[in-house]
């Protein structure tokens, strides 16, 4: 992201508004605030190409971390606000981050992990004052504004394109860092992604974003990076609250927004006199990824908003993207888009076609090159033998009118009595239930079939788990459902572990299940 001309055409427009706190950061204070911590990173060594991180949940200075990366050539890893400690470590550690700039909520959890950090030097604590200075591992602590305050507001001397360097979510495995190369541009000239989503999503001057989501993650961080690069406003949630999403964009005449399908679900629950007293006539656009959205979710969604509502498919590795708005999706329902960017091939385990219809894995002859950062293994275990596609597992077919559609993850295919079965459509119908607020479907052991299906269900507030309610839900995926996509059982958790970014950690439901096996093979 980067202020550029509007620090000068309009300084004293708001670039960012905090929602709770209606905290307003204009984009001529904005501008110097990057600029101070650009001095910094200067000061403390790190020149084009070098790596920082950034820890910490939504705030007001989450915006300059990035800035001031995007305007010193550097790679700043924006890292899950909820890991542990020993998972910031792995991140920061396999980064090369050299500095670390996390907050006071975060600051416990960051302490420990920088003890086995060697790298990091320098630690940056935001709203944290003098008590919070010290050491930890080899980083120095510091609050962040005095740290920053003694630097000059104005551009460093060599100023250069920097950009995310971002880590997978970590559903199917452990994160990996996703690395593209840097073209030595200044920062006014943003990478040629960002020009094609730009008008995509129809983004313009002075627009209003709000964005509902964490940070940290590759899609929010892009629309708010467009939103400022077009002299907008963002209006920064600190955590999703359904009502008040509702009430932002009435406030602020909000115009563009990104959400992920689980919001969606969680607007369509809240009562019927709240939804019918929101004004959302400024809405222009409404963006929605990251997870498979419901047929029957994205059907009230269009009733309710009109045909605002665009989708897109495109892992944050950048191998391809599809995109489809509100009418090509009520032609092809449950479609995720046509292809805009790279080459797309639907293949079977043998890497050969699929026929026009059939489920596959789906491959890319990559739109914008990445490669793992530190981990050639896993960056080969994505290509094809030829090098030219890669892949990160997602399993989908294409119809006549080349709309492609997902099933699911290939990790989380059941095999069940020899019968390949792709849960999400399980999970789209059982989401959909009443008394269900979040689900997910996987495959547990089973000594005849190899594997069965199994639900693990989030009942919603009120609604109390019981073999009762169990049964019901089955015989409700029964009435939908061919059999042997149907739960042969259903469990019940308090909560679902899934991100704040919509992607369901759907590992940490499967494996208890398939403790003290060695292979999913029984």
């Amino acid at each position: 992201m980067y202020a550029g001309k509007y620090a000068q055409q309009h300084a004293d427009r708001p670039a960012f508004i905090m929602a709770n706190t209606g905290e307003a950061v204009s984009y001529a204070e904005l501008e110097a605030r990057s600029n101070r911590l650009a001095h910094l990173l200067r000061a403390r060594g790190l020149q084009r190409l070098d790596h920082y991180a950034i820890f910490m949940e939504n705030n007001s200075r989450f915006v300059e971390a990035c800035m001031a990366g995007e305007r010193t050539g550097l790679y700043y890893t924006c890292v899950n606000a909820y890991l542990t400690a020993e998972e910031l470590a792995y991140i920061l550690n396999n980064s090369e981050s050299q500095l670390l700039i996390t907050s006071v909520e975060k600051l416990a959890v960051a302490r420990q992990a920088l003890q086995d950090c060697p790298k990091v030097t320098l630690c940056l604590v935001v709203g944290g004052g003098a008590a919070v200075a010290g050491q930890a591992g080899a980083a120095q602590v510091q609050d962040f504004e005095t740290a920053v305050a003694g630097f000059p507001t104005t551009p460093v001397a060599d100023e250069w394109l920097g950009t995310a360097m971002l880590y997978s979510s970590g559903t199917t495995g452990r994160p990996k860092g996703i690395l593209r190369p840097l073209p030595d541009n200044p920062p006014s000239q943003p990478l040629a992604l960002f020009g094609f989503l730009s008008n995509l999503w129809q983004c313009e001057e002075g627009m209003m974003y709000l964005s509902p989501a964490p940070l940290y993650h590759s899609a929010p961080l892009a629309n708010v990076s467009l939103a400022i690069r077009h002299g907008g406003t963002v209006v920064i949630m600190e955590n999703f609250d359904p009502e008040q999403y509702l009430a932002l964009v009435e406030k602020y005449r909000i115009t563009h927004s990104q959400l992920v399908p689980t919001m969606f679900s969680r607007m369509l629950k809240l009562a019927p006199e709240v939804r019918a007293r929101a004004d959302l006539s400024s809405l222009k656009i409404a963006i929605h990824a990251a997870a498979p959205c419901p047929a029957q979710v994205k059907e009230q969604m269009i009733d309710w908003w009109g045909p605002i509502i665009h989708e897109y498919y495109g892992a944050t590795e950048g191998l391809g993207f599809t995109a489809c708005n509100s009418a090509e999706w009520l032609a092809h329902r449950g479609s995720v888009g046509r292809v805009l960017m790279g080459d797309l091939h639907v293949l079977d385990e043998m890497m050969q076609p699929v026929p026009m219809g059939q489920s596959g894995e789906i491959w890319f002859k990559t739109a914008s090159p990445f490669v793992y950062f530190n981990d050639p293994e896993r960056t080969a275990l994505t290509r094809s033998a030829d090098g030219e596609m890669s892949t990160v597992g997602d399993m989908g077919y294409i119809d006549d009118d080349g709309f492609l559609y997902l099933t699911d993850r290939s990790t989380f295919m059941i095999i069940s009595g020899g019968v390949n079965i792709y849960p999400q459509e399980s999970e789209n119908l059982l989401i959909t239930h009443p008394k269900v607020a979040d689900a997910a479907v996987f495959g547990v052991p089973n000594v005849d079939l190899g594997e069965e299906v199994k639900a693990v269900v989030q009942p919603i507030p009120g609604v109390e788990p019981s073999p009762e309610l169990a049964a019901e839900l089955m015989a409700f995926c029964a009435q939908h459902l061919s059999r042997q996509k149907c739960p042969r059982s259903v469990d019940f958790s308090v909560a679902l572990p899934r991100l704040p970014t919509g992607k369901l950690y759907k590992r940490l439901l499967r494996d208890p299940y398939w403790a003290g096996h060695k292979s999913r093979i029984v």
